[in-house]
């Protein structure tokens, strides 16, 4: 079974499920849930955004829409 069918039974099951299953998978997944939002970035990482949203602000960098950006990735395109 794909990742995307087991994700459909699920969320099909917990809009029917009776509470106290749908609280019983909830503390099965909670620790889980909770370290997935912890991310953080380093000040060097924020830093790095800074300069670049900076350049990006004064037209020194050239920005791509999603389709240039594809096409870059996949070697059709230069940048």
């Amino acid at each position: 079974m794909t990742t995307v069918a087991i994700r459909q039974k699920l969320m099909t099951y917990l809009a029917d499920a009776d509470d106290s299953k749908v609280k019983a998978l909830y503390t099965l997944l909670e620790k889980e849930m909770e370290e997935e939002d912890t991310f953080v970035l380093t000040d060097e990482q924020l830093q790095i955004l800074d300069r670049e949203r900076e350049m990006h602000v004064n037209g020194q960098t050239k920005s791509y829409n999603r389709h240039e950006a594809g096409q870059i990735i996949k070697g059709q395109r230069a940048f």
